[in-house]
């Protein structure tokens, strides 16, 4: 099993990491490519180096998001955890499939910090 999060802000991916309103936890059996569970989790205070501590406390191993700055990256790093950035701004559970299905499509980093 492994957690996957998404930020989110109205239903869809927010393309800036830290700006989300919220993040959805994906729980997932990679093997059977299938999605187990779904939580949603407002998002916390905006703090530097709050949010991988945060996440990698609820089990997340892999972020997918439109962008995030090279610090922060290297923040999610330092938790062990999986930075996926490029994403577009579309249903995070169909973003969490198409992941689990190797055909995810990632373009450019839409941050720029």
């Amino acid at each position: 099993m492994t957690k996957i999060a998404l930020p989110v802000a109205q239903n869809k991916l927010c393309l800036h990491f830290g700006h989300s309103e919220g993040f959805l936890v994906f729980e997932v059996e990679p093997e059977k490519k299938k999605i187990l569970k779904e939580e949603y989790f407002p998002a916390p205070p905006h703090e530097p180096g709050l949010l991988p501590r945060w996440l990698s406390e609820k089990g997340v191993k892999v972020v997918i998001t439109g962008g995030m700055g090279s610090r922060a990256q290297d923040f999610f790093r330092e938790f062990g955890i999986e930075v996926l950035l490029g994403a577009s701004a579309t249903e995070p559970r169909k973003l969490v499939q198409d992941y689990l299905e190797g055909k995810l499509e990632l373009g450019e980093n839409v941050c720029d910090h």
